[in-house]
């Protein structure tokens, strides 16, 4: 499935209501009306994030008359995690990505992630790389294959989670617990955080335990789709054994 690009009021208010996996909104700066100030209350009602953009940017994604309105609708479709809880197994193993901005580090985590037994994928409704051609191609296709699952509360999701009977680890650098002590044999949410800043204060802080990697280098960390490659493998290992 490729990525789809939607334009004008009614063609994309028309795709909001038939369901379609749409990933953003893009409207243009100083836009208005009664028909677009309908479709921005569906979009708030639904959890679709829309930005404001140039009309330049707009017109080079149309192809005609976009009337102020670009959607591009996700190549990949999208779960909720509420929804699947009660379809995992005895011990789930689910990996949720804190503001994966790279487009090619989200395609090679979800590719490590399906070759791991991963359950499924979340990742929060604004600020994440889009799941486009590029992050299917670098994924081999596993983001077809592999639930992902677009959250607007990422905190409500590890509450949840927790409340599911999940431990909830951090993989960061500042964590105190050897990586290979971490039980993944337990149902297990692990959280790799943004490529810049690791994974947020406010989630760190709702983690029941902070795992780290050893470093012998000067660099103080590994590029986050490495660090998650090595965090599951660790997964996969314990749960064979």
């Amino acid at each position: 499935m490729k990525q789809q690009t939607v334009y004008g009021l009614r063609p994309v208010m028309e795709a909001v209501d038939g369901g379609l996996q749409v990933e953003r909104v893009m409207i243009q700066n100083g836009a208005g009306g009664q028909l677009l100030g309908e479709l921005k209350g569906k979009l708030a009602e639904r959890g679709i994030p829309f930005q404001y953009v140039p009309a330049e940017k707009l017109n080079k994604l149309a192809d005609g008359n976009h009337q102020g309105v670009v959607a591009t609708i996700a190549a990949v479709r999208y779960h909720s995690f509420i929804d699947m809880l009660e379809g995992f197994g005895e011990r789930p193993l689910v990996l949720l990505l804190d503001h994966i901005t790279d487009v090619r580090n989200m395609g090679a985590i979800a590719r490590t992630a399906e070759c791991t037994g991963v359950d499924a994928l979340i990742v929060p409704d604004h600020g994440s790389a889009a799941m486009n051609d590029d992050a299917i191609k670098t994924s081999s296709g596993a983001l077809l294959r592999l639930p992902v699952c677009r959250e607007k509360n990422l905190k409500t999701v590890i509450n949840l989670a927790r409340q599911s009977g999940f431990q909830v680890v951090a993989s960061t650098e500042k964590g105190s617990v050897h990586y290979r002590d971490v039980d993944f044999r337990q149902p297990t949410l692990l959280i790799m955080g943004n490529e810049e800043n690791g994974i947020s204060p406010e989630l760190l802080r709702l983690c029941d335990t902070r795992a780290s990697l050893p470093m012998a280098g000067s660099v103080a960390s590994l590029n986050v789709s490495v660090a998650a490659g090595v965090m599951l493998y660790e997964a996969l290992e314990q749960r064979r054994r």
